[in-house]
């Protein structure tokens, strides 16, 4: 139902329905990078929605939206929750995400003397996968005077840190979430501003109201309360299935739960009980991630009790929002994705032969050194150009198969694992993929990496063989791609010469590639790998 609907058909609101009319306009400029607050007056008073803005953030082109608007008239509150289906446009990226920022914050006006015009802001969504993120710090106190464009505090999301900035001039009165506070809830009140700088004194005490909480938990929450006095009386019966009688409550409640189709499937194939699992969607609607979540956490198993039971000593170390994606992620491949795995031997002789020759004008010329990383790099991207088939991702009712080759590349940092991506790697120079991997792989252990150096990868590469050592070994596919190549060490071999009783030493790499049985057959994996070996063993023909 949309707002004028609403005010249509409330007594109360019914003098708000102009005002409405102008905030249905500014409602586009709101959720854009570039938008700024809207204010008119109207009868002598001001009305305004304003925001937060955070750079180069992309997400899904379409999704359901939850916001708030809020409207001021002679100084009483009115607010409502709005979906907005937002279409993609012109800054539609590869993987159909767009940029600009889900803020969460609103515009309110009190009738009471003590709390004055203001705005709340919330915890953004800066990424297609982020529930919840931390505040790794403020770099503005309260009381402090904010400007457009300066930064408000820094955002640890599920895949980097990112700046938040503000979009308009005021103060900054309350700090709610503060330095290092964790898990917040997408769209939790972490900090309000004011206008007036005499505002800030009556905010020194100001708590969010129980309105402005995510809408999910509460819903979550609500749910479960009725099974809690059963659970009780069932317990000394039956303390080893804590779960099973809040699932049978709930179902014998007659209430229904709301889940995404994905999210039933991927609990069916886990025998995951829904009752029993926490929903963050809108109204409390069970979503992949939740299960995924449920999974990770071991809740099922116990395993942590049964650890600290044993009595060994231990260390629990927290997981860091980077970590626990990394883990939802992958357990969510591993479960869903059928793979496969293919294993060819190159011989790097003439590759190792190449790169000495061009290190040198490199260093002439002011570059960088080219690795055998890089080198691998611009092979894989050509043998996906010639094999596209494996630069596809898997869709459910179709195949997409990607024009751009975007190759995401593996680095291992204190803060996790990171994905950075170098993007038409099969267009660019060795010197110039050589340059961008080292600088995206510094970000990385800097955990400076922001949106648009992680998304949109059509493939992956890890190397453990150079930097480690490792002979040969088998990748997790990154999905929502279909194939993630392994490259291990190279080493001498002894092989047969040219006549008979001579041998001869080379130097040999083996390459697994982990394939998504949906989108690439057994043959066409084979022909990619035949692909990359030939430029890898006879490096030349990547300069044509």
């Amino acid at each position: 139902m949309s707002a004028a609907q609403l005010l249509r058909h409330s007594r109360k609101l019914r003098s708000l329905r102009n005002a409405v009319d102008f905030e249905r306009s500014s409602l586009a400029r709101y959720f854009s990078t570039g938008s700024g607050s809207s204010a008119i007056k109207e009868n002598g008073v001001e009305k305004r929605i304003g925001g937060a803005r955070f750079s180069q953030y992309k997400q899904p082109g379409k999704e359901l939206e939850t916001f708030k608007v809020s409207l001021g008239v002679n100084g009483s509150s009115a607010s409502r929750r709005t979906l907005i289906n937002r279409a993609p446009s012109a800054g539609t990226s590869l993987n159909g995400s767009l940029s600009c920022g889900r803020v969460a914050s609103a515009r309110s006006f009190s009738s009471s003397a003590d709390l004055p015009p203001h705005q709340e802001i919330g915890m953004p969504s800066l990424s297609p996968t982020m529930t919840e993120g931390n505040i790794a710090k403020w770099l503005k106190k309260e009381g402090d005077k904010v400007s457009p464009g300066e930064v408000l505090c820094e955002v640890e999301t599920d895949k980097a840190t990112v700046e938040m900035e503000s979009m308009e001039e005021g103060y900054l009165a309350k700090i709610v979430q503060g330095d290092g506070a964790k898990e917040i809830k997408v769209g939790e009140v972490i900090c309000v501003t004011v206008e007036e700088e005499g505002d800030i004194e009556k905010f020194k005490d100001y708590k969010p109201s129980a309105a402005d909480a995510p809408a999910a938990p509460s819903e979550s929450k609500a749910t479960p309360e009725p099974a809690e006095p059963k659970v009780e009386e069932k317990v000394p019966a039956k303390a080893s299935e804590p779960k099973a009688p809040k699932a049978e409550e709930s179902s014998r409640s007659g209430d229904r739960i709301f889940a995404s189709p994905l999210a039933r499937k991927l609990a069916e194939d886990n025998n995951v009980q829904l009752s029993s699992v926490k929903g963050t969607g809108p109204d409390g609607r069970i979503l992949k991630a939740d299960i995924e979540d449920y999974l990770a956490s071991g809740a099922k198993g116990g395993k942590s009790e049964s650890f600290a039971a044993s009595g060994l000593d231990y260390t629990d170390i927290p997981n860091a929002q980077i970590r626990k994606v990394t883990a939802n992620r992958l357990l969510a491949s591993k479960q869903t994705i059928p793979h496969y795995y293919l294993t060819v031997d190159t011989r790097v002789d003439k590759l190792i032969k190449l790169r000495g020759e061009l290190n040198p004008l490199q260093e002439a010329s002011g570059g960088k050194k080219i690795s055998i990383n890089d080198l691998v790099i611009k092979a894989a991207a050509l043998a996906l150009r010639k094999v596209p088939q494996c630069n596809s991702s898997w869709m459910n009712d179709f195949i997409r198969q990607y024009n751009n080759v975007n190759i995401n590349v593996a680095v291992q940092t204190e803060h996790g694992l990171f994905v950075p991506v170098v993007r038409d790697a099969d267009k660019k120079g060795l010197g110039t993929i050589g340059e961008e991997v080292k600088q995206l792989a510094q970000r990385a252990r800097d955990n400076s990496l922001k949106p648009q150096d992680y998304e949109g990868g059509t493939f992956t590469v890890s190397n453990l063989g150079g930097p480690f050592g490792i002979k040969q070994f088998s990748a997790i596919i990154n999905p929502p791609q279909s194939a993630i190549l392994a490259i291990g060490s190279a080493e001498k071999r002894v092989i047969p010469g040219s006549a008979d009783g001579q041998y001869e030493f080379g130097s040999y790499m083996s390459v697994t590639m982990s394939c998504d049985h949906r989108v690439i057959d057994g043959a066409i994996g084979a022909e990619f790998l035949k692909a990359f070996k030939g430029y890898i063993e006879n490096p030349t023909t990547m300069l044509l």
